[in-house]
């Protein structure tokens, strides 16, 4: 009898530049089998345009039937690139029972920039007794927000406790605009208003962009005949269906590096490490202990922003392979500084565009002195037109200037003004800029030439002719200047490895010492004092361009570097190996004595005995965790639940204070039959 082969699964990761595909089976041991795996670039305007590039390649190399797939799973690094840059749609934020003060708080204000906001009186108490709603002004305002935003925030004061007022003004934006409304209780269960205010804020902000890509993904799916289930990874590492990442894309944020932690595990076998993994956009680090990703207890930070989102203690610089490269402003002797921000490579923007962008370059180096806007271009990412809503006067004027092909930036700008209105237009996301990155010093210097290596030739000797604070160049040649880009990537990897390895350690200061510490690896006079460093545990490099910029690391952390051989594809592979697992909370509280207050969900029940109310919100747990792991997507789960109880004791007598009641289903996710 023929054994029944092994379903296949299709991984896909579509990062800040390249779209990664993957096709594994269960098949040849405990790490199973990459069949086939390939890359395309990550095409912003249409994203189904990188994903069947990718998906297509492995499909033709291993030579598949689509129909054999089973499972699709998908991590992305989007939402986290985004909140790294500042981008996202225009959303109104609605705060129910605050103050503008505070928007001062936990970054909330830096957060919402020149996003419309609207305070609504009401909210509720520490035990879920409503103050009296007035929804008016939200109401007058809606006509005006609706055409002007891309969805709705809403938060109201300890709405974790009762969330009726969230809901009342969800259901009353939703009548009258119909544009997605996150509202702050569906995503945390947590105190502390304003961080689940700057959460839900954040949350808005996502949808358009997560929706879009499980859009395109859906699309390419169902032309392509690959009727399977299609899975997106959270942030903590879990697996959700796409419905369900769909309305919550904040959980998303970090989801290719929680992605890549758990293809570094399957792939090096590694309980314990540091893994850094580069990208096009940023530099994520995280650690691994036991074989799993610490957790950020206190919730993810991305992009300086501290959220209520569980998710892998993950760290992450605006470093990577596509970061943009300036000088020091008013030294001497200028340092090269690279990101926080994405730019299109040049050597990019020449395979792509060829003539319009090489022949710029050639005129800037014809000119007897250098331009501060030399090399550098802008163009149109291509996003909906609709995503431009709320422009002002001179944002909307040069929008329309900028188009699809790049535009060179000293032809384009005559002000310090018409930049600062640029950079707001890449903030929003809607426009590119192209410019000089590591990714074209690596192809200047031979080290990488999958892109177009004459222009960024051309960009290097543009830059290497900008002039230090003693009025010399800062380079003789294209090659010494790409040089020292490379090597500043490398040490500055070890400076965010070192940082992150201090900060799990609990020392202050962490971003300093590491700093001094590389600083003293790589100067030839390190000085008096002599000191080393070394990590427990080695580095495990994730990336494509990994075994480039990790090759001069062992010596600056002192210990190994291990590069896998599907490092390439760390992400899309760890996409299809995790496991669904998702949560849910309940909260007993005593208003008064002998009254026992359940908060569950979007319900409130009262109860005059603690057992009788402890006894509900178990069950309540029970069977919301159960549905929301079938509409996370297995229909396996194991559901484990715990009860912490907070107590005093009062002359000998046991206090009940308050009791919280969390069950954690998971299981493998469901695949076609």
């Amino acid at each position: 009898m023929t054994a029944k082969p092994k379903p296949l699964f299709l991984g896909i990761d579509t990062g800040g530049t390249y779209t990664d595909a993957v096709l594994w089976s269960e098949e040849g041991g405990p790490k199973g089998k990459v069949l086939a795996k390939a890359k395309s670039l990550t095409t912003r305007h249409d994203l189904a345009v990188g994903i069947s590039g990718a998906v297509d390649a492995v499909l033709e190399k291993s030579a598949t039937n689509p129909a054999a797939i089973k499972l699709v799973s998908m991590s992305t690094t989007l939402a986290t690139n985004a909140l790294v840059e500042g981008q996202g749609g225009r959303v109104a934020l609605v705060m129910i029972g605050f103050s503008e003060a505070d928007l001062a708080r936990d970054g909330l204000k830096t957060a919402l920039g020149t996003d419309p906001v609207v305070f609504c009186p009401g909210g509720h108490d520490v035990h879920g007794n409503a103050t009296k709603l007035d929804l008016s002004g939200l109401e007058a305002a809606l006509p005006e927000l609706g055409g002007s935003v891309s969805g709705f925030a809403v938060c109201a004061y300890f709405a974790t406790r009762n969330p009726a007022h969230e809901l009342a003004a969800r259901d009353l934006i939703r009548e009258k605009t119909g544009l997605p409304v996150t509202a702050s209780h569906e995503l945390s269960a947590k105190l502390g208003g304003p961080r689940r205010a700057l959460t839900t804020l954040l949350n808005a902000r996502l949808i358009s962009m997560i929706d879009r890509l499980v859009a395109a993904t859906e699309g390419f799916l169902a032309k392509r005949g690959i009727a399977a289930p299609l899975m997106v990874v959270r942030g903590d590492g879990a697996l959700v269906s796409a419905a369900f990442a769909r309305q919550r894309p904040i959980e998303t944020i970090l989801s290719g590096p929680a992605a890549s932690l758990v293809g570094a595990r399957h792939m090096t076998g590694l309980d314990d490490a540091m893994v850094s993994d580069i990208g096009g956009t940023t530099t994520d680090v995280a650690v691994l202990d036991g074989g799993r990703p610490r957790l950020d207890p206190e919730g993810a930070t991305v992009g300086g922003f501290r959220t209520m989102v569980e998710a892998v203690a993950m760290r992450t610089f605006g470093l990577g392979g596509d970061s943009e490269v300036t000088l020091e402003d008013g030294a001497l002797d200028p340092k090269i500084l690279l990101g926080p921000r994405r730019l299109v490579p040049l050597a990019l923007s020449g395979m792509v565009h060829g003539e319009a962008v090489t022949s710029e370059l050639e005129r800037q180096l014809r000119a007897p002195n250098p331009g501060r806007m030399d090399g550098r271009f802008t163009l149109r990412t291509g996003v909906p037109d609709r995503l431009a809503a709320g422009l002002t006067g001179p944002e909307a004027k040069l929008y329309e200037t900028i188009g699809a092909t790049p535009l060179a930036l000293d032809r384009l700008l005559a002000s310090n003004a018409q930049n600062a209105t640029l950079n707001r237009l890449v903030a929003r996301g809607l426009v590119h800029i192209s410019g000089f990155t590591p990714s074209d010093a690596a192809h200047v210097l031979g080290k990488q030439s999958n892109w177009d290596a004459a222009a960024a030739r051309l960009g290097a000797e543009l830059f290497a002719r900008r002039r230090d604070g003693r009025g010399q160049t800062i380079a003789a040649t294209p090659e010494a200047i790409a040089e020292r880009v490379l090597v500043t990537l490398t040490r500055w990897s070890a400076e965010y490895i070192l940082e992150t390895a201090f900060a799990e350690d609990g020392l202050d200061g962490a971003a300093t010492v590491a700093h001094a510490l590389v600083q003293r690896a790589v100067d030839a006079h390190p000085g008096i004092a002599r000191f080393t460093v070394a990590l427990d545990r080695p580095v495990i490099g994730l990336g494509a361009s990994a075994p480039l910029h990790y090759a001069g690391l062992p010596p600056l952390v002192g210990n190994g570097c291990i590069v896998p051989e599907d490092t390439d594809v760390a992400n899309a592979l760890g996409a299809v190996v995790g496991q669904v697992r998702v949560s849910a909370e309940a909260r007993v509280s005593q208003p008064k004595e002998g009254l026992f207050r359940l908060a569950s969900g979007p319900t409130v029940h009262d109860f005059t005995e603690e057992e009788k109310a402890i006894a509900a919100a178990e069950a309540d747990v029970r069977a919301i965790a159960a549905e929301r792991a079938k509409d996370a997507g297995t229909d396996s789960a194991e559901i484990a639940v715990a009860t912490e109880f907070k107590v005093s004791t009062i002359e000998g007598q046991r206090m009940f204070i308050e009791a919280h009641v969390v069950a954690v289903a998971s299981g493998r996710p469901r695949i076609a039959v």
